[in-house]
């Protein structure tokens, strides 16, 4: 078969453990995931109630036009439903994106690392990748500036980043955008965008009048905890996004999936409450990482990047052993560090003995 000469060198998607896997390689009778950033308050009281008392016709194919979910979403953010475009998760969005303007001859500007399914896709088009590295967690905006030519066209942007959780202040990305020529589309990754507290953060909805380029990602995967259901949204210049439906799959989104969207709409409150939540468990690993000496970085999103000691595939291991699945930093580009999703108060607790642990067995003072 004639491949793409691209997946010579590529290798497919490498999961995480499972919670089943976990409990049969250790035999473990409880088993905390830590390590895709989901939410751990579940989802929606609306959500369950619809699951559990309505129907839907399974031989009707889905409203490919998402109808009643768009006027919701639209009235949410109080835009146009025209400026909406739906995806099987926000990672089916980028891959549009990556296939609708990428290709051989364009190049991409990028940061490094990063949300790694930007690079993906680029590769998989034949397109250059800029990768900046990053500044002490922050993307280097000067460095994107620089790295910006006739040939760019598509910068991405992934705000908070995963997998270090750093904010861009808002100042600063607005500035940015003032520089990038108005051909080149920007997209601003924003899948933890309702978990940011930070006072002095602009909602980037707002500036689409002003930056007709711009594309906004969101997801209900992460703080509404849908993630099962795999339902994402890009908001963009009408322009921009009846191109990128050109691409997108009919029917790209199941019929339930739209259906709990709404549901989880509805519920403002247990949004509100989980990011409440969230705020101060993720204070409490700032408080552990600044007693046990570690370096933490700054997150305004549901994950933390920890330092670990020695190396993070077998700290990863360690703690897995012990109940708690983490991602290694060694598959993020972050080498001396664990990813760890911020669960409930009483995971966290565990969690931080299960990290004591690890300190003792590397002779380290707990």
């Amino acid at each position: 078969m004639n491949w793409k000469k691209a997946l010579e060198s590529m290798t497919p998607y490498k999961p995480g453990r499972s919670i089943e896997e976990a409990k049969r390689l250790y035999g473990l009778k409880e088993v905390v995931k830590l390590a895709s950033n989901e939410n751990p308050y579940g989802c929606a009281p609306a959500v369950k109630d619809y699951l559990a008392t309505s129907a839907l016709q399974y031989e009707i194919y889905p409203d490919g036009y998402a109808s009643s979910l768009r006027s919701k979403v639209a009235a949410k953010h109080g835009i146009s439903e025209e400026t909406l475009l739906f995806g099987n998760g926000s990672d089916e969005i980028v891959m549009i994106i990556a296939r609708a303007l990428l290709g051989v001859g364009a190049n991409t500007v990028m940061a490094t690392p990063t949300f790694p399914q930007y690079a993906h896709h680029a590769k998989i088009e034949g397109a250059e990748i800029r990768e900046i590295p990053l500044q002490n967690g922050q993307h280097d905006l000067e460095g994107f500036s620089a790295a910006i030519d006739d040939h760019t066209a598509v910068v991405w942007v992934c705000n908070p980043n995963n997998p270090t959780g750093n904010l861009i202040p808002s100042d600063r990305l607005k500035t940015f955008l003032e520089q990038v020529p108005k051909n080149i589309l920007v997209v601003l990754d924003e899948a933890y965008f309702e978990f940011i507290t930070a006072s002095e953060h602009v909602d980037s909805v707002t500036w689409l009048d002003e930056f007709p380029n711009i594309i906004i990602l969101r997801t209900f995967s992460k703080a509404y905890g849908l993630a099962s259901f795999r339902i994402g949204y890009a908001v963009g210049h009408p322009e921009v996004i009846s191109n990128l439906n050109k691409v997108r799959s009919p029917f790209n989104n199941s019929s339930l999936a739209l259906a709990v969207a709404e549901k989880a709409l509805e519920d403002e409150a247990f949004i509100a409450q989980c990011c409440e939540l969230n705020h101060e468990q993720r204070q409490r690993f700032n408080h552990y990482a600044t007693e046990k000496n570690l370096h933490v970085f700054d997150s305004e999103a549901n994950f933390v990047l920890l330092e670990v000691p020695g190396d993070a595939d077998h700290a990863s291991e360690q703690l897995l052993q012990q109940g708690f699945i983490v991602r290694s930093g060694n598959a993020l580009g972050t080498p001396g560090y664990v990813r760890v999703t911020i669960g409930t108060e009483e995971q966290n607790t565990g969690f931080f003995k299960a990290f004591d642990t690890l300190l003792v067995g590397e002779g380290l003072q707990v």
